[in-house]
């Protein structure tokens, strides 16, 4: 299997380097079929370009089109920003990404989302040479219903719970995973608190990723701050998607930490 993502991550991680990353659902973008249309992925992969996004995640928790591979090597095609696939199921792989957030629901107790699905995935995410990381995933509570909480079938953890977020990390960690991505879901009313990701950051050594409802650079920048290594925003830029040089200059634009 492939290396070399995770490596920059840590990397990063150690040079107190924040990351941004831009999240695709291939459900809401097109690729291109005709070279006088200008579909909202290459606009995307533009802005990026030009703000120096450090990575793509591309998936969803609910992707009902079949052209994953399509954006995959669409993407890769027109930049060199790497591709992580961020997968709501075992079907949502592709060979042509970088890399694989080998997701593990360690907020819930859903034995299908721990590791039940990953059985039956296994010898196909095997097979399909990515860079398998596995990554503790902890949905938070962000005030309203998402597509996450309904397919997971799980409790998210409460927002204003830190001992359950930290300990929950803290656990993902010691079980071997090699980072833990916390998520208040697409959509989500108010995002993760800053003293939640502070809580969870100090008591783990391993990359920590944060996202959703993340609509303003400031927020970006706070949740940097208290110790996030990689912001994740998708539905933000969806609806706007100027805001990838705002919040790539956000994110970069914090001290690093000596």
């Amino acid at each position: 299997m492939k290396q070399g993502i995770y490596q920059s991550l840590q990397l990063r991680k150690k040079e107190g380097k924040k990351s941004f990353a831009v999240l695709i659902d291939p459900d809401k973008v097109s690729v291109r079929t005709h070279s006088e249309n200008t579909s909202l992925l290459d606009e995307l992969i533009d802005l990026s370009l030009a703000a120096k996004v450090d990575y793509f995640l591309v998936g969803g928790s609910l992707v009902i089109s079949n052209h994953l591979d399509d954006v995959v090597q669409y993407i890769k095609a027109n930049c060199g920003i790497p591709v992580i696939l961020f997968p709501g199921s075992p079907n949502q792989v592709s060979k042509y990404a970088d890399a694989l957030l080998y997701l593990s629901l360690i907020s819930g107790r859903n034995a299908e989302l721990l590791i039940g699905q990953h059985v039956v995935s296994a010898p196909f995410v095997k097979m399909s040479g990515l860079e398998i990381m596995p990554t503790g995933y902890m949905v938070v509570d962000g005030g309203a219903p998402t597509t996450v909480s309904y397919i997971s079938n799980a409790s998210p953890i409460p927002s204003d719970k830190n001992e359950i977020a930290m300990c929950t990390a803290m656990a993902g960690e010691m079980l071997g995973m090699r980072l833990i991505y916390m998520d208040s879901g697409s959509g989500a009313k108010r995002p993760i608190t800053e003293s939640m990701i502070e809580s969870v950051a100090g008591n783990i050594e391993v990359p920590l990723i944060v996202g959703g409802g993340i609509t303003n650079p400031e927020k970006a920048y706070l949740n940097c701050k208290s110790g996030a290594d990689v912001i994740v925003v998708g539905n933000a830029i969806e609806k706007d998607a100027s805001l990838i040089k705002e919040m790539a200059a956000a994110i970069h634009s914090v001290p690093v930490k000596i």
